[in-house]
């Protein structure tokens, strides 16, 4: 929605073709309407694939975008995103009155629906999906590098351009940091010592997210360094089971869980810790990551696609995926220097402000736009 905003006060005209508004998305809905766009909900466009609604879902994107008559049809996320690009491919060279190359066809890839954790037969039809939509897309647009070179390994998109756009954020929020009352209170909320070393996750509760890592590196740190508390922000299926795998370690009183909070509490949640840990076995590039360093937060993360390009010497820490003992050591070598959290901090500030600065990014956006439009 960044986008869409930037986009439309640089004068462009925005449509936004999206699922229906639940849950959090709700809030963030009322937003668009000052933003200077239009926004056009699609009731059946739901993450579940559900074939009769997926079918209705393309024949009714059709008839949008034939009506809207666009140059360029951008989509994201990967059902929307084969969806929107055969909608728009079928229409190429049929809008009344336009070049017959229109619309242009861009793909952003955020994550990829293939991975290692996964049947293989399930990722290849995914990448047998993904190959096949490439064939309906004018350029592709990453945001991440390694997210570009693990799609051409694949071989989807292999003749199209690439380009590396990373998701804007909203730095103000993380710039500006919060009262030591504001920090102090939230502490306070969740029962967490003034004096506590804080170690914060960011993540939902469910597969893949690797919070089971968190708790077994917990179980030596715990023991170590009686002033830590480790804070998990986000809820999940797997919730209870991660609460009673804690109780189970008897590491109930050093565990925090605030549950889902809203975007503009995150940025005090990051405040209010010491260090960020990220354990997620897949994701493209973790927004947390750079959220972190914007506050001045050093991090430790699983090596894992795109948070090389975030996270290195000067900024933090990368470990081996499912790697319990070399987490410990990470999270070992800040808890004991305060010192290096805070250089590492400082650094990753400096290395991540401008690279996620949404002028950045839509600037990245545009340029890609008006190489087709040529």
């Amino acid at each position: 929605m960044i986008t869409c905003r930037l986009l439309a006060r640089r004068g462009h005209q925005v449509t936004l073709i999206t699922g229906p508004a639940l849950g959090p998305e709700g809030a963030l809905f009322e937003q668009t309407k000052t933003d200077g766009y239009e926004v056009i909900p699609i009731d059946k466009l739901r993450r579940a694939v559900d074939p009769p609604k997926d079918a209705a879902v393309y024949f009714e994107l059709k008839k949008h975008l034939r009506r809207l008559s666009p140059d360029i049809v951008h989509t994201h996320s990967a059902k929307a995103g084969i969806l929107g690009r055969y909608a728009a491919w079928a229409l190429k060279g049929k809008l009344p009155g336009r070049d017959r190359r229109l619309p242009m066809v861009v793909h952003t890839i955020h994550g990829l629906a293939f991975h290692p954790y996964q049947n293989k037969l399930v990722n290849s039809f995914y990448i047998l999906v993904e190959k096949a939509a490439g064939k309906r897309t004018d350029a592709f647009i990453s945001v991440a590098d390694t997210m570009t070179e693990k799609a051409r390994a694949a071989g989807i998109g292999l003749n199209k351009s690439w380009t590396t756009a990373y998701s804007a954020i909203e730095e103000e929020m993380f710039l500006t940091p919060p009262s030591d009352e504001q920090i102090h209170s939230f502490r306070r909320k969740y029962n967490i010592p003034l004096d506590a070393f804080v170690i914060v996750k960011i993540a939902r509760i469910f597969d893949l997210k690797g919070h089971e890592y968190v708790i077994r590196s917990a179980q030596t740190l715990a023991r170590a360094y009686p002033n830590v508390i480790w804070l998990f922000v986000g809820d999940g299926l797997l919730t209870e089971q991660r609460k009673k795998e804690i109780l189970q370690a008897g590491l109930q009183e050093r565990f925090r869980f605030t549950g889902l909070l809203p975007p503009s509490e995150i940025p005090l949640a990051i405040h209010a810790s010491n260090m960020l840990v990220h354990c997620s076995l897949r994701e493209g590039l973790a927004r947390v990551l750079p959220q972190a360093l914007l506050c001045g937060k050093p991090v430790v993360s699983f090596n894992i696609d795109g948070a090389p390009e975030v996270v290195n010497p000067d900024t933090g820490f990368l470990v081996e995926p499912e790697n319990t003992q070399q987490l410990i050591y990470a999270s070992r070598m800040l808890i004991e220097n305060r010192n290096l959290c805070l250089r590492m901090g400082k650094q990753g500030r400096e290395s991540v402000i401008r690279k996620f600065a949404p002028d950045t990014m839509v600037n990245t956006i545009e340029g890609v736009y008006q190489k087709l439009m040529k």
